[in-house]
């Protein structure tokens, strides 16, 4: 039981997609991740998705629907089995939390990240 500084984590890597474990909470992987670009249109069949943005913006496509903006202080959660993408024109700093072992990649074909520890 100690402190995690969510800046010192990010702070340690640069790479984009690629999300980082902080801590565990339950059965899930709590991580940190930076994005850029956007990232495959996918879908996860058994859990929601969930992202905290802790600096910058992003956008949240969802497949048929108008893109939402998550801005620094929001969250947005993915229902399971919605096809989305997440995309930023910017870095953007965010917190995730899914379960351990679930592919970060879901159904898009897209090399799941290893989601090393820090």
């Amino acid at each position: 039981m100690k402190p995690v500084n969510l800046d010192d984590k990010l702070s340690q890597f640069s790479s984009h997609w690629d999300p980082h474990v902080v801590a565990d909470y339950n059965d899930n992987d709590v991580m940190v991740v930076k994005f850029m670009g956007e990232y495959p249109f996918h879908k996860h069949d058994t859990t929601d998705d969930f992202f905290y943005v802790l600096e910058g913006e992003m956008e949240m496509d969802i497949e048929g629907e108008p893109p939402r903006t998550v801005k620094a202080g929001e969250l947005f959660i993915v229902p399971k089995g919605v096809v989305h993408r997440p995309r930023a024109k910017s870095e953007v700093k965010v917190l995730l939390i899914e379960p351990k072992g679930e592919p970060n990649s879901g159904d898009s074909g897209r090399e799941p990240a290893t989601k090393p520890r820090i």
